[in-house]
């Protein structure tokens, strides 16, 4: 940019285009609305930030298992799935059948918890669980191994907090919100959808890339094998 059009930004708060302020937003490693708190107040932003919400549900119990189902089925360019353990998913849907969204030509990007880390246990002493927890985690891990090497998947174990489960399937997103004190089938599920000019959606979308980025990876069959028996060891 010229710098006497950002120095107009700046002196006489002017609005950028949208592009632009992404791009600003990024480079700063801030919101845009910590620059240009004007944009909240946007009523085409409140609009489309409305039209995002499709449903809500006071808890993860509250979601019809064929919602799940669909986000998953109906992903043709992406699929991605943040959680800890996620057992609910398993339960819901044969994860074989992730593995044939994949070989279609899918990308899936699938983000479980460490269950040896210290995000995962820290999370279980908050719920009650304890070591439970990375014992789940440890259960979902034995679900994934079948379909780990399997083309356009890649499973990364991370440790960092989880502020809500994703599960996302191209313009279609799941947040299963987290509160302290309460185990995530007792939390509030999103369901969001993309809309032009929406924002919830794409900064969901952005915390799940920055966890992935932060993640190591990818986890082939042995690290699981090898997180499994960690959990195990200590018992």
């Amino acid at each position: 940019m010229d710098p006497k059009t950002v120095e107009r930004w700046i002196s006489l708060d002017r609005l950028p285009h949208r592009t632009h302020r992404a791009a600003t937003a990024e480079l700063l490693r801030v919101d845009e609305t910590d620059l240009w708190p004007a944009i909240g107040l946007d009523p085409r932003t409140v609009s489309a930030g409305r039209a995002e919400l499709a449903d809500f549900y006071p808890t993860r119990a509250a979601v019809p298992p064929d919602l799940w189902r669909s986000v998953i089925d109906e992903a043709k360019d992406s699929l991605d799935i943040l959680v800890y353990a996620g057992l609910f998913l398993p339960e819901v849907h044969d994860v074989a059948r992730i593995g044939r969204r994949a070989r279609a030509g899918c990308r899936v990007r699938i983000l479980l918890g460490d269950p040896s880390g210290t995000a995962v246990r820290r999370r279980g002493e908050e719920e009650g669980f304890g070591i439970g927890l990375a014992h789940r985690v440890a259960l979902s891990l034995r679900y994934f191994q079948p379909i780990v090497a399997t083309s356009n998947i890649e499973i990364r174990l991370h440790n960092t907090t989880l502020y809500a489960s994703i599960v996302r399937g191209d313009d279609t997103l799941l947040a299963n919100i987290h509160m302290y004190g309460y185990t995530a089938g007792q939390n509030p599920v999103l369901h969001l959808q993309r809309v032009p000019d929406g924002r919830v959606f794409e900064q969901y979308l952005g915390s799940f890339d920055k966890v992935w980025s932060v993640a190591p990876g990818p986890a082939s069959t042995a690290d699981l094998d090898e997180a499994i028996a960690q959990v195990v060891k200590g018992g």
